[in-house]
């Protein structure tokens, strides 16, 4: 009977022992799923930009969204009683006669912009890389059109542009040519408002190409003049291999400003004359408040495709350096 009651007790020792030295480990671990004061700190910070994303990014893109999968008028917005339509905005949108137009000119205009902008920007960076005497004046120079407000701008052109008193017809009337409809004619607002907003994009892809071509580095040139590189070589096989990383960004970035411009458009052309510069930008404008009865849905969807074509190639070029990263 004692051995027994003594085994008893040895086990009841050994259990609150065994409880004992597992009390610790799970209390650590209890522990460590407490934030710490860094991770408080962390959170800290992070919370301002992910309430400035949801109430200015995301909240407005479900507001398009919504506005386009619903029957919104002038009433519906005080009543809030909008019919959900589904799909019927994007087929009135695919079945206006005006997408066609607006397609094909919101692609010429942004191909166009992108080209010369690129071309134009690179070299001027290429220039302004020799650090001649008055260089850095000259490049502050060139980021004039940049800082302008795009109102400015667009107006200064506007008015260079006058089919009446434009410095533009002025100075083809002084070598003998006729003067030209700038904005007022179907053949030249589109091609108009492309040199605008060419002038104005030059310089922000001046100085992120500038940027890049800092960081390649002068041994490479030096090296390849000794073997007997001419200039163009060491362009076409140096710099521009080299610049593909800022070139890809810098024409993405590029690709998303020129996609939304508006601006510019509206001010020196309104899309006029009779559609031949419209663009989604400024159709849907015309759409969602452009009439005395707006097609709120309808001007939501074409915008939604804007949305769309700049997450597809944000996608694709994200999708390009990952394969650039593990190659």
């Amino acid at each position: 009977m004692n051995d027994t009651k003594q085994l008893s007790d040895r086990r009841s020792a050994h259990g609150l022992s065994g409880a004992a030295t597992a009390a610790p480990p799970r209390a650590r671990a209890r522990e460590r799923r407490r934030p710490t004061s860094s991770q408080w700190a962390a959170w800290a910070f992070l919370a301002p930009v992910t309430l400035y994303l949801a109430l200015f990014y995301a909240y407005p893109l479900y507001r398009n969204l919504d506005l386009s999968l619903r029957d919104y008028t002038v009433r519906s917005f005080v009543d809030g009683d909008a019919p959900f339509t589904g799909l019927a905005n994007y087929q009135k949108v695919f079945d206006d006669p005006t997408f066609a137009p607006a397609l094909l000119h919101t692609v010429v205009f942004t191909a166009v912009c992108l080209v010369f902008q690129y071309a134009i920007g690179l070299a001027l960076a290429v220039f302004f890389n020799q650090h001649f005497r008055l260089s850095t004046t000259l490049r502050a120079l060139f980021l004039v059109p940049w800082l302008l407000p795009l109102i400015v701008s667009a107006s200064t052109w506007s008015w260079m542009f006058n089919s009446d008193s434009g410095i533009v017809n002025t100075a083809l009337h002084a070598v003998g040519i006729g003067p030209v409809n700038w904005l007022t004619s179907p053949d030249w607002s589109l091609p108009s408002v492309i040199i605008a907003n060419i002038w104005i994009g030059v310089p922000f892809n001046l100085v992120v190409l500038y940027s890049g071509l800092q960081s390649v580095p002068g041994s490479l040139y030096e090296a390849a003049a000794l073997d007997g590189a001419n200039a163009w070589q060491r362009f076409w096989r140096i710099t521009f291999p080299l610049l593909r990383p800022v070139s890809a960004i810098t024409l993405l970035l590029g690709l998303v400003y020129t996609l939304k411009v508006f601006d510019i458009i509206w001010i020196m052309t309104k899309g006029g004359p009779a559609d031949s510069s419209t663009t989604f930008a400024t159709w849907s404008y015309q759409l969602g408040f452009g009439n005395l009865l707006p097609a709120f849905g309808p001007g939501a969807a074409v915008g939604n495709l804007l949305v769309v074509a700049a997450l597809v190639f944000g996608l694709v070029y994200v999708r390009a350096q990952r394969k650039q990263a593990l190659s």
